[in-house]
């Protein structure tokens, strides 16, 4: 790690002469570019460097707080944001970030306390004020969150998601009735929010409505396909309502979202047992036992199924996990005696056999409820509400329960996804309909919903051959977030390209090269440096002129984001109007000069790009998505239609012409655009042509 921090601040104005002193508000820039474009290890980076030059400033240890938030260090978090607040206690943002901190450690009542002194400096925050809300409903004070929804509710009454955390609340302290009641609210508020529909259809399935229930599941996953959990419980209602088919293709369809979703593998293997597909079903409990080693109930399922398929070693061995942990379970003892009398081994299987009937006839079912390992008397009165659908918490760990489907609940779930703009956009009140983000030069991408989709150009694969840079460039837009060797192996990049340009300084590939390292590391100022001089060098650099359009385009999108204090939000958004249509992005206040400028400038080099490679694509969708943030929706149109005509399966360029059309009013053609994008493999398009077709 120390010698990562001497790469950077070797590296942080490798433009100008070298001296003692960072730049302190430079290289914050620089971190809060990461952190806006989630590359959250690299953004610590730079934020422990001003700490160690400055140690009393307190936005660099709140930065750096965010960063942990979004890696779930909820710890470092906490001590950031009091560092922060001991630098400056009228930083309202630390009070927020130290709360949700809190929150997510369990420490409610301080995050309470966190949230009242944020509101003291910014009374009515809707967003702290449910945060506290929920906080109270977790420390089990239900009145008191009670009386804050009920304010939160009566300042804002056409906002839905006071009525969907005050269900929330009705739902934990069991009135059905009133949470119902809420989730219909928030409903009839905002139609297009699909977590409403999935927590009221758990409420319909708890009161035997399965057909409401499925209903609303059905809604949710319209209105968001790509949610696992909805998918899982609309299984278990299809499950209870002997659609044994349906079941599967559910949890078919979460697996193939997630393989790694546990859940889904162990109601598959469940499934997969009951219909005899015994191998199958072990390779599922396989997966769930490797990442949940202490999942006792996969282990006694294994072990039923490697019995069946005459695997009674391994099964005995399954056994034997489970007895360790409930030395009272009598199952246990007799289905490994089974086992151990099909290897021969008579006098073991007498042995289990004698002591499971020593324990049935001790102690039957009426042992001390209070011993941790006594599992066989789990509470009655629960049995019997579980006995017919067969079901179960993810929490409730009942061995005796080992053969019933995993609940997923929603309303736990949103109780631990705080309401918090610096966390991001997961519970966004208002729908969020992105455009397509713009394509890059990079060396590392992310799946993205279309999965590895390989883009190709003749450019860029011509570049590639004479593997000048040592990497592979990629066409993405996708970005991936760098780990921490990528770090250390691109700024020793760096240096490399230094060393080379001091003994050739008229090499543009030189720097091209380290313009590509400045720009993986966040530094885009340099970035642009470089690729400048690469330009100069070469002014038919085709691939410099698209990166240096990017990494500008880039530097808009951060200085017209809100990151500047307390907030973490993406500036290139549409959203749904009141009346259900297409609002494209728009800056409300005049257009600075300096943005006049840039865009101009990324206007030339997308010009250039395609004026030396008529077919490079990607420099038409990018200068569309550049139209559509100037609001010149008609040029935008047809730029994505020359991207459309030189690559007839450009899914993105389909996907931005329809939202551009529905901004017109051109809803015909734009449902179409959407069509084709989501038969190209963009999921989103299907929950907003329904939405419009809803409204229409």
């Amino acid at each position: 790690m120390n010698k990562l921090l001497i790469f950077i601040l070797l590296h942080l104005c490798i433009a100008g002469s070298v001296t003692t002193q960072i730049n302190t508000d430079r290289v914050i820039a620089i971190g809060r570019n990461a952190l806006y474009f989630e590359d959250y290890i690299l953004a610590i980076q730079y934020f422990n460097q001003v700490i160690k030059a400055k140690p009393w400033l307190a936005q660099p240890y709140f930065y750096r707080a965010v960063a942990k938030l979004s890696l779930d260090d909820y710890g470092g978090a906490e001590e950031d944001c009091t560092l922060a607040l001991e630098q400056n206690p009228f930083l309202v943002q630390a009070f927020y970030a130290r709360g949700i901190a809190r929150q997510s450690l369990g420490k409610y009542n301080e995050a309470i306390e966190d949230y009242n002194k944020g509101l003291e400096f910014r009374p009515k925050d809707r967003s702290m004020t449910t945060n506290m809300a929920i906080a109270y409903i977790q420390s089990k004070n239900y009145e008191k969150a009670k009386e804050i929804f009920n304010e939160l509710i009566a300042s804002y009454p056409k906002e839905s998601n006071g009525y969907l955390a005050r269900g929330t609340l009705y739902a934990e302290t069991g009135d059905t009735t009133a949470a119902i009641n809420d989730y219909n609210k928030a409903i009839d508020l905002d139609p297009y929010y699909a977590p409403s529909y999935g927590n009221r259809s758990l409420l319909y399935y708890r009161k035997d409505s399965l057909d409401k229930a499925l209903a609303d599941l059905n809604e949710a996953i319209k209105l968001n396909p790509r949610e696992e959990g909805f998918y899982i419980n609309r299984g278990l209602i299809r499950y209870n309502k002997n659609d044994l088919r349906g079941a599967m293709a559910d949890y078919d369809r979460v697996i193939e979202l997630n393989t790694n979703n546990l859940i889904a593998r162990f109601n598959r293997g469940l499934l997969r047992f009951q219909i005899g597909d015994y191998n199958r079903a072990i390779d599922d409990f396989d997966m769930v036992i490797k990442f949940e080693p202490d999942n006792y109930m996969a282990y006694y399922n294994r072990a039923l199924l490697l019995s069946e398929t005459g695997d009674f070693r391994a099964a005995i061995k399954d056994y034997d996990v489970i007895l360790n942990q409930y030395p009272n379970f009598l199952p246990g003892y007799y289905n490994r005696a089974e086992a151990k009398r099909n290897i021969n081994d008579i006098s073991g299987a007498e042995k289990d056999y004698w002591y499971a009937v020593e324990l049935e006839r001790t102690h039957g079912r009426s042992r001390d409820r209070n011993q941790d390992n006594d599992l066989l008397t789990a509470d009655r009165e629960d049995d019997e509400k579980q006995k017919e659908k067969k079901t179960r918490e993810e929490s409730d760990k009942n061995i005796n329960k080992f053969n019933q489907l995993v609940v997923y609940d929603k309303d736990t779930e949103q109780k631990s996804k705080y309401q918090s703009e610096i966390r991001g956009r997961v519970q966004d009140k208002k729908i969020r309909i992105d455009l397509e983000p713009e394509f890059i030069l990079t060396y590392y991408e992310s799946i993205g919903e279309i999965g590895n989709m390989v883009y190709y150009n003749r450019t860029i694969e011509q570049f590639n051959e004479k593997n000048l840079l040592g990497w592979l460039l990629k066409i993405t837009n996708h970005e991936a977030s760098l780990n921490e060797d990528q770090i250390k192996t691109h700024f020793a990049s760096i240096d490399e390209y230094s060393s080379k340009i001091e003994k050739d300084a008229s090499n543009p590939d030189l720097y091209f090269g380290r313009g590509m390292d400045f720009m993986l590391v966040q530094d885009f100022s340099e970035a642009i440096n470089n690729f400048n001089k690469a330009i100069e060098l070469n002014s038919a650099y085709t691939l410099a002129c698209f990166n240096r359009a990017a990494v500008r385009y880039k530097q808009i999108k951060f200085e017209q984001s809100n990151i500047s204090q307390d907030i973490l939000s993406e500036a290139m958004s549409l959203q749904l109007n009141s009346n259900g249509a297409v609002t494209m992005p728009s800056v409300n206040a005049p257009m600075p000069e300096s943005n006049k400028y840039n865009y101009e400038m990324i206007l030339r080099d997308y010009n250039a790009v395609i004026q030396q490679d008529p077919s490079f694509t990607f420099a038409y969708f990018n200068r569309g998505n550049l139209r559509c943030l100037q609001r010149d929706y008609k040029m935008a149109i047809l730029d994505y239609n020359e991207a459309i005509k030189h690559d007839p399966q450009f899914a993105e360029a389909y996907f931005n012409r329809g939202l551009t059309r529905l901004s017109q009013g051109d809803t015909q053609r734009g449902i179409t655009d959407l069509s084709k994008a989501g038969e190209l493999g963009i999921i989103n398009a299907y929950s907003i042509i329904k939405r419009m077709t809803a409204e229409n």
